[in-house]
């Protein structure tokens, strides 16, 4: 049992607080916070709060912000703690988020939509070595239309995105799931392309270079509000099978 002693439920901000207030303060948006899934965050150097002489952890603001976005990003992204410290990394994850409010398409991590930039495709090996999947992986996805490579020079090239792709698909295969099973997201996907398009379409032809910078970034911001009523609606269903 901890001998750590909770601190007050509200804290000042900027103040250092101990690993019980810290769970006080967090519980309201992730309910199934913990002492111990705190300490094991720490454990996989996720976190790295201060000690006390005596030992007691203390947290810093930027140590709870920290936190909320690791769970955040379990929460809502299912991501798994390897993604996420790269994402920390990175500086791809933003830790300012607001507890309990819907999240702000903006800052809702994705990949943009806009034209791709030189020098951002990549050769197999370097995305086998990245992903940590394996070829046969690869030529499945490929099959069933799940990622699409760009042949150049003789040699099929992986975008971000693509890359991103085979990493989550390569997460899914520990359990199990295989090209074939991911062809229903490939359909779900084309569908909501399909929908977004046809809501946008006249201001992303538009001759107007200003009126379709407008349209791809609100093209992005449709897309993250659908990325999260898809995860709603998924989450509603899945509930189902706890009851």
């Amino acid at each position: 049992m901890s001998t750590e002693v909770a601190g007050p439920p509200e804290p000042a901000r900027g103040k250092a607080l101990t690993i019980g207030a810290v769970c006080k303060q967090l519980e309201r948006e992730f309910p199934d916070i913990s002492i111990s899934k705190i300490r094991y965050l720490e454990d996989q150097k996720l976190l790295s709060p201060r000690r006390t002489a005596g030992g007691y952890r203390l947290y810093g603001p930027a140590d709870v912000d920290r936190l909320r976005t690791i769970l955040r990003l379990q929460r809502d992204e299912f991501l798994p703690l390897r993604v996420i410290r790269q994402e920390l990394a990175s500086g791809r994850a933003d830790p300012e988020v607001s507890g309990g409010q819907s999240p702000d398409p903006k800052a809702l991590r994705r990949a943009t939509v806009a034209v791709r930039g030189p020098g951002s495709l990549y050769r197999l090996e370097e995305v086998l070595d990245d992903t940590g999947a394996d070829p046969a992986l690869v030529k499945e996805l490929e099959d069933f239309g799940v990622i699409r490579g760009e042949r150049e020079g003789g040699e099929t090239l992986y975008d971000d995105t693509e890359r991103e792709i085979i990493r989550a698909t390569n997460e899914l295969k520990r359990f199990g799931v295989g090209g074939r099973n991911l062809r229903v997201f490939r359909t779900s996907a084309d569908r909501e392309a399909a929908l977004l398009e046809q809501i946008l379409a006249p201001a992303l032809r538009s001759r107007n270079p200003e009126r379709r910078k407008e349209a791809v970034e609100a093209l992005e911001n449709l897309a993250a509000i659908a990325a999260h009523l898809k995860h709603l609606l998924l989450i509603r269903d899945l509930r189902k099978l706890t009851r």
